[in-house]
C-alpha cells in the first residue's frame, strides 16, 4: 500500500480525481467529511445513546456523542503528530502533491468522529440483543430464506457495518449518503471484511466485520482506490486496513480505558483512593508532584491525571505507528498498538477494574436487561409486520405499525434480506430514551 492512494480525496460518483494542490486551504476536503459527519442526523441521535451507563440520569456521565468527540479530537492530535513524521519520511507527498500534516490529523479525526455512529442503544448490549433475536428468538425462522452471510449479517449484528451502511447509503435522491472522502471512509473501516469467515486468523482486521453483504460492492470499489491489499481467500471479501485505522482505534482505545474509569469515579462506583493509585502508575514519569499536591479538589486532581494519562499513551502510540509503518503498509501489523504499549500493564490494570466496578455494575447490568427484551419486542413487531405485508398477509395492527415507522424503511418489495437487515437498522437507529418511548406505545403503556 502506498500513502499517496491512501490519502485519496475521491468521494463515492466523482468523475474525475480530485487533486490535493487544487484544494481550498481554507476548508478542505478532508475537513468537509467531519462537517458532514457532525451535522448529521445519525450523530446527533448519539447524544441519547448509551457509552457505558444506558440512560443516566447524571450530567457528568458520557454519551456516545461525547464519547466520539473526544475520540476525535485525541485522534486528530494522534494523526497531525503521525502525519508530520510520514511527511518527513515521505516529502515527496508533500513537494510533489501538496499533503499537509493537517491533512491526517483531519482524516482521523473525521474517521473518529463516525466511529460510533452505527451503534444501537443501549451500549454493546444492544448489538448482541438484535442478533439474539434472530439467533435464539423468534426471528430464527428466517435462517433457511438467507444465504449463510446474510444470516452472519444479522445474527452478529454490528455497529461498524451499521456505520459504513449510515455514511455511504444512496437513498432517493442522495446519492452515496454523506460522500465522504475515501480516505476517511477507508481510515474509519476497523474491520475491512465481510461476516462470514468470522474470526478466520487472529488478525486484529478480522476480529470484527465491517460491512454487509449488500455493501460489498461498494466497498471493494472503495478498497480498490485506496489501494488496499486483499486478505480474502477464495470468494470472501477481505482487505488490509488503512493504516490510520491503527491511529483512529488508538484515539478510541485511549479514550475508553481512561475517561470510562472517570466516569466510574464520578458515579462513586470506583474510590477516589483506587483511581490516583492506578493512573499515577501510568503517568509516574510525567507527574508535577508539586502542582498535584496543590489541587484541592478530587475532580481538579482527576482532570490533571486524565491529561497527563492520555498525553502519556498518544505519544506512546504514536512510537509504536512509526516504528512498525513499513509492516502496517504491508498489512503486516496484527494488532492494535495500544496491545504494543509500554504501558500494557497498566492499562490492562486500568481495564480490569471497570469491568469489575463499572461495566458490571448492578445499574449497569439491570439496564442492559431492560435493553434486550426492549429490542427483541421493537424487532419482533415490525419484523412481522413488515413480512406479512410482502407476503400480502398483513393485519391492520401490522399497517398501523409499518406506518409509524421512518419512509425509508417502510419498503416492503425488496428481498427478506434487505427488509430484516433495514429493520435491525432502523432500531439501530434509535436513542435510548425513543427505544423506550416506542417499547411503552407497543406494549400499551402510553397513549
Amino acid at each position: 500500500m502506498n500513502w499517496e492512494q491512501l490519502l485519496s480525496l475521491k468521494r463515492f460518483g466523482d468523475t474525475h480525481k480530485r487533486i490535493r494542490k487544487e484544494q481550498d486551504e481554507t476548508r478542505l476536503g478532508f475537513e468537509v467529511d467531519y462537517d458532514r459527519v457532525i451535522f448529521s442526523a445519525a450523530f446527533r441521535s448519539l447524544q441519547d445513546k448509551t457509552q457505558v451507563i444506558p440512560l443516566s440520569k447524571t450530567d457528568f456521565v458520557h454519551t456516545r456523542l461525547t464519547h466520539s468527540l473526544e475520540v476525535s479530537v485525541v485522534g486528530r492530535s494522534l494523526g497531525r503528530i503521525a502525519g508530520k513524521k510520514i511527511l518527513e519520511r515521505h516529502p515527496y507527498l508533500s513537494e510533489v502533491h501538496g499533503y499537509r500534516f493537517n491533512d491526517f490529523g483531519a482524516i482521523v479525526a473525521a474517521a473518529a468522529l463516525a466511529h460510533d455512529i452505527g451503534n444501537p442503544p443501549f451500549g454493546h448490549s444492544g448489538e448482541k440483543a438484535i442478533g439474539e433475536y434472530f439467533k435464539t428468538g423468534k426471528g430464527q425462522q428466517f435462517k433457511d430464506v438467507l444465504t449463510q452471510k446474510e444470516y452472519q449479517d444479522i445474527v452478529d449484528f454490528e455497529g461498524n457495518a451499521n456505520g459504513y451502511k449510515l455514511l455511504t447509503e444512496t437513498r432517493k435522491g442522495v446519492e452515496g449518503g454523506l460522500r465522504l472522502s475515501y480516505a476517511t471512509l477507508g481510515a474509519f473501516m476497523k474491520y475491512p471484511k465481510e461476516s462470514l469467515p468470522k474470526k478466520p486468523t487472529k488478525h486484529i482486521a478480522d476480529k470484527k466485520f465491517g460491512f454487509f453483504q449488500q455493501d460489498v460492492v461498494s466497498f471493494r470499489e472503495l478498497a480498490e482506490e485506496l489501494g488496499l491489499e486483499s486478505r480474502g481467500k477464495g470468494e470472501d471479501v477481505g482487505f488490509c486496513r488503512h493504516p490510520l485505522t491503527f491511529l483512529v482505534e488508538a484515539a478510541d482505545d485511549i479514550c475508553y480505558t481512561i475517561i470510562d474509569f472517570e466516569d466510574g469515579i464520578n458515579l462513586g462506583l470506583i474510590s477516589e483512593d483506587y483511581a490516583l493509585e492506578y493512573l499515577i502508575k501510568l503517568v509516574k514519569d510525567s507527574i508535577n508532584i508539586k502542582k498535584y499536591n496543590e489541587l484541592i479538589y478530587m475532580e481538579d486532581r482527576l482532570s490533571y491525571l486524565r491529561a497527563l494519562a492520555i498525553n502519556t499513551l498518544i505519544s506512546d502510540a504514536i512510537a509504536i505507528f512509526i516504528e512498525n509503518e513499513d509492516a502496517i503498509l504491508k498489512g503486516e501489523f496484527s494488532v492494535s498498538l495500544m496491545e504494543k504499549s509500554k504501558f500494557k500493564a497498566q492499562i490492562e490494570d486500568i481495564l480490569k477494574l471497570s469491568v469489575q466496578k463499572i461495566y458490571q455494575s448492578q445499574e449497569v447490568l439491570e439496564k442492559e436487561i431492560a435493553g434486550y427484551k426492549i429490542i427483541s419486542d421493537i424487532l419482533d413487531v415490525y419484523t412481522t409486520a413488515l413480512i406479512r405485508e410482502k407476503e400480502g398477509n398483513s393485519s391492520n395492527y401490522d399497517r398501523l405499525m409499518i406506518s409509524t415507522l421512518p419512509e425509508s424503511y417502510r419498503e416492503t418489495s425488496a428481498s427478506v434480506y434487505s427488509i430484516l437487515l433495514n429493520t435491525c437498522c432502523y432500531v439501530a437507529s434509535l436513542s435510548d430514551s425513543t427505544a423506550v418511548h416506542i417499547h411503552n406505545k407497543i406494549m400499551g403503556r402510553q397513549l
